[in-house]
């Protein structure tokens, strides 16, 4: 009997202070993203685009879409950021959807999310050795992992 007393006052005690405190937050238009939905996100990104790149590479690929998250130019959310049309070719065939991400890459998501970035800052990544359109040459190369390089 204690137990279910118990769980009915912590049941009202929510309801009195998620009712209190909605009146003083803004209002959102969508729900925000949970931690974890980020976190699968960003690593079946990795996945598509970095696999069998070296662990660095893949936190770098991670990095470059939370630098997207940060610049006015781009959506400010990682789901927005990778489900921008055509930004991620392993978004576009639907490879990210192939198969579940390692440890390893989702070890580099984790890092990339909390804030490790090995491009210094940068928003674009291209592997030099296939095929790209040519305006992304006009971007500034800071620096080669594997085998993309990354720019701002």
């Amino acid at each position: 009997m204690r137990i279910k007393t118990f769980f009915c006052l912590c049941a009202a005690a929510l309801i009195f202070l998620s009712t209190s405190l909605s009146a003083d937050m803004p209002r959102c238009a969508a729900a925000p993203q949970s931690w974890y939905d980020e976190f699968e996100l960003l690593a079946r990104v990795i996945m598509g685009e970095a696999t069998g790149e070296p662990f660095l590479g893949m936190v770098a690929v991670g990095a470059v879409i939370v630098n997207r998250t940060r610049d006015p130019a781009f959506p400010p959310t990682i789901a927005g950021v990778i489900y921008d049309p055509d930004a991620f070719e392993s978004v576009t065939n639907g490879l990210i959807w192939s198969t579940t991400p390692t440890d390893e890459m989702y070890r580099a998501a984790e890092l990339a999310l909390n804030g490790y970035d090995p491009t210094y800052g940068c928003t674009f990544f291209w592997n030099p050795y296939k095929p790209v359109s040519p305006w992304i040459w006009s971007r500034p190369i800071v620096t080669q992992i594997g085998n993309h390089v990354f720019a701002y």
